[in-house]
């Protein structure tokens, strides 16, 4: 018995933070509790604080992961490297496409549980301020500035939001030709078809 209570206590701290993490997209904060997630691993209560101090660490340890999934990916992929705007957009479309890039589940979840909780909620309009920034140095990259910059930027954050918020649901391939008028929407010009044929190869 004691030997089969280690073996379980040994779960990794991963192992506990993909099961909140499923709960919390699934069914929002107020199911992430230690007992409901020991008993979905068939783990001890007491092997979850062979890892975490207390619940809110482990609630902490999934705002990081949004924060690193979604507000990280969208900074990176404004900086990438790109020859003209067009590129540059279709870049950071590919986050909002690629699932495995971007996680619109997580980030409605975390914003519907912001709103009962003002220091999360703090975090957040942080990370929309930093995304926001991000997307309107793109614009500024090629040429935008002013107003011109930041009102481009909020509509392609705002498109963003309004997707998942509506939780529209369409094929890949789909979203990704829209992907590219929005991006002609957005720029104010067409892109090359040598950057259209790139991008949708990206998402067959």
């Amino acid at each position: 018995m004691k030997k089969a209570l280690a073996t379980k206590n040994r779960a990794t701290r991963e192992t506990w933070i993909d099961a909140a993490y499923t709960l919390f997209v699934n069914e929002g904060i107020e199911a992430v509790k230690v007992m409901p997630l020991a008993k979905t691993l068939n783990l001890t209560r007491t092997g979850f604080y062979w890892h975490f101090k207390d619940l809110s660490e482990l609630h902490d340890a999934i705002i990081d992961i949004w924060q690193t999934r979604n507000t990280g990916i969208i900074l990176e992929r404004c900086a990438m490297p790109a020859q003209s705007l067009c590129g540059a957009l279709l870049n950071l479309i590919d986050c909002w496409i690629d699932t495995e890039l971007f996680d619109a589940p997580l980030d409605l979840a975390i914003r519907n549980w912001a709103r009962n909780d003002a220091r999360l909620q703090a975090i957040v309009d942080q990370s929309d301020d930093d995304r926001l920034t991000a997307v309107k140095q793109l614009f500024e990259r090629f040429g935008k500035t002013g107003d011109a910059a930041h009102y481009r930027a909020l509509t392609v954050i705002l498109t963003q939001t309004g997707y998942y918020s509506m939780q529209v649901s369409e094929p890949r391939l789909q979203r990704a030709i829209a992907g590219c008028h929005y991006a002609e929407i957005f720029a104010g010009e067409a892109p090359t078809q040598l950057e259209i044929d790139a991008f949708l190869s990206r998402h067959r």
